[in-house]
């Protein structure tokens, strides 16, 4: 199968290099300069514009926001996008983290079309994706995933969700709970300060009671060392906690802790802390 790829950033990249790992031909298409050249040098074919993914069987998308895949499949500014050309029977492979709604827009467009949308949102990180680790859940057209089913176990750890909505809210509400955890924890360690603790050991103590959790145990450590080098933004986050939290009101439930916490996230954007690591959010605890 040729398989196309848009959006080769921190985690599109390493997911494109695995598909061409696992034996498939590539064709990638990239707005920044210099992006395709590494994998032109590894065998892939790169696009000079949009329209010539429109051959691919498999057209594999991994962008920031949600309008920017909708741009390119459905069109924007009067310009049809990549479904008006494409094939039927080809697959749209949606990787980014985008909500039900928008998720659900092109699922019915696609379907009109002839061709079968899969979404894959991925669960971790970019360093997770490079070593074919990284979770995938996997929900949508039910031919179209067991046809990729093979693909997906050789570029990282696939978990069949069943349905689109299914795919989409798994990685929302990661987000959510962790991002809230991540704004208790900061909340908590500004407190600390002000009682005079040292952060370090702050972070030692709390990992042996109730208090402990993931965001404790890797970005605690980076809040004690005031280590705010960007891993996953603050903008990124409160990018995902708006989507989760518009998603939840959707379907009839109001998110009201989430809310408060998106709130922070969005208050360090603000505050220009946008572009660096999510546990910056520490620096708007007052």
């Amino acid at each position: 199968m040729l398989f196309g790829f848009i959006g080769l950033g921190n985690m599109g990249a390493p997911l494109a290099r695995n598909i061409m790992n696992a034996g498939e031909e590539l064709m990638v298409f990239a707005r920044t300069e210099g992006r395709t050249a590494p994998f032109v040098e590894a065998g892939a074919r790169a696009a000079a514009s949009l329209a010539e993914l429109a051959c691919c069987d498999v057209l594999c998308t991994c962008l920031p926001l949600p309008h920017h895949v909708t741009d390119i499949v459905l069109g924007a500014d009067g310009a049809e996008g990549l479904y008006a050309s494409m094939k039927p029977g080809s697959i749209h492979v949606e990787f980014s983290t985008i909500d039900p709604a928008t998720a659900g827009r092109m699922v019915e467009a696609a379907k009109a079309r002839g061709i079968a949308y899969v979404q894959c949102t991925v669960g971790k990180t970019p360093a997770m994706a490079a070593k074919c680790e990284e979770p995938l859940f996997i929900g949508g057209d039910r031919e179209a995933v067991a046809k990729l089913m093979p693909v997906f176990e050789k570029i990282g750890q696939p978990r069949d969700v069943d349905t689109v909505n299914a795919s989409c809210a798994v990685k929302l509400l990661s987000n959510l709970v962790g991002m809230a955890n991540l704004a208790i924890l900061a909340e908590g360690m500004r407190i600390g300060q002000l009682a005079g603790m040292d952060p370090h050991q702050l972070v030692e103590l709390l990992q042996d009671t109730g208090a402990r959790s993931f965001q404790l145990d890797v970005r605690g450590p980076w809040i004690a060392s005031e280590d705010f080098n960007a891993r996953f933004g603050v903008d990124l986050a409160a990018k995902d906690m708006r989507l989760g939290c518009a998603m939840a009101r959707d379907w009839g439930f109001a998110p009201a802790m989430m809310e408060q916490a998106r709130d922070f996230y969005q208050q360090a954007g603000k505050e220009g802390h946008g572009e660096e690591d999510c546990c910056a959010v520490f620096k708007v605890m007052r």
